[in-house]
C-alpha cells in the first residue's frame, strides 16, 4: 500500500511563507515524478506545481510563479514546496502526488497516489 503525506502546513500572514514536506512510503521516491496541486474554497482541485524524477525540469502554474519553489530529495526520499509572498488567494488544501512517470507533468490524471491534504490558510 503506498502511503503519500504532507506537512508543513499552517496559518500565516499575507506576505509570509510556509514549506510544505511530502514523503511517498512503500514505493520507489526517484523513479517517478511529483506535483503538488491545491483546491482553493468552493473551486475544483488545480496543479500548482510539478518536477521531474531528477529534479531536472519544474513547472509552475501561472498564479505562483516566481512565489513558490518546488524541489526534492531523492537521498531522504522527500519532496518540498517554499510559498513565499503567500496572498489570501493562496488558502487551500495543498495535495501532494506521485506521478505516473520519470517526467513532470501539470495534469492530474498522470498522478497515481495522492497524500490527504494539508491545510493552508492565508490571513488578510
Amino acid at each position: 500500500q503506498v502511503h503519500v503525506a504532507e506537512s508543513g502546513g499552517g496559518l500565516v500572514q499575507a506576505g509570509g511563507s510556509l514549506r510544505l514536506s511530502c514523503t511517498v512510503s512503500e514505493r520507489t521516491f526517484s523513479s517517478y515524478a511529483m506535483g503538488w496541486f491545491r483546491q482553493r474554497p468552493g473551486k475544483e482541485r488545480e496543479f500548482v506545481a510539478t518536477i521531474s524524477w531528477n529534479g531536472g525540469y519544474t513547472a509552475y502554474a501561472d498564479s505562483v510563479k516566481g512565489r513558490f519553489a518546488i524541489s526534492r530529495d531523492n537521498a531522504k526520499s522527500f519532496l518540498y514546496l517554499q510559498m513565499s509572498w503567500l496572498k489570501p488567494e493562496d488558502t487551500a488544501v495543498y495535495y501532494c502526488a506521485q506521478g505516473r512517470t520519470l517526467d513532470a507533468d501539470d495534469a492530474a490524471d498522470r498522478y497515481d497516489y495522492w497524500g490527504q491534504g494539508t491545510q493552508v490558510t492565508v490571513s488578510s
